[in-house]
């Protein structure tokens, strides 16, 4: 038992027809700024992780994602120094609007198998190899 708060974050990799899947960069002032990350967010109060996961994705990007067009992958589960991270991965075809940074980050499309050469958090380094075994 670490006595670590545990944060339980969404997470989505947004999978274009060409295979590619949509990452994001954390803007400066946030923490972690500069790494790359699957779009996402913190689940709030008693929110179901997919409610926060369309919530997030409304509000980082801009697009509109059904409960039904997300499924469950895999999850990390990440020690931190102050917290314990618990983040279910989701991968998402389809969605309505075109994906738009609205939050200051910088967006790349990028297959699978070269996510590995972009700086990720600890905690998104080892669903990169469920992403290429799924996709």
């Amino acid at each position: 038992m670490t006595g670590k708060p545990i944060v339980l974050v969404a997470a989505c990799a947004l999978v274009d027809p060409d295979g590619r899947v949509l990452i994001a960069k954390r803007p400066e002032g946030k923490s972690m700024a500069g790494l790359w990350e699957f779009p996402g967010g913190k689940v709030e109060g008693s929110e179901l992780p997919e409610d926060a996961l369309i919530r997030e994705l409304r509000e980082e990007l801009g697009i509109d994602v059904t409960q039904a067009c997300l499924a469950p992958l895999t999850f990390a589960s990440h020690g931190y120094d102050r917290f314990h991270l618990l983040m279910p991965l989701y991968v998402c075809r389809r969605w309505k609007g075109l994906p738009k940074a609205r939050e200051g980050q910088e967006l790349a499309w990028v297959r699978p198998n070269r996510l590995r050469g972009y700086e990720m958090p600890p905690a998104d380094e080892p669903l990169i190899s469920h992403l290429i075994d799924a996709l």
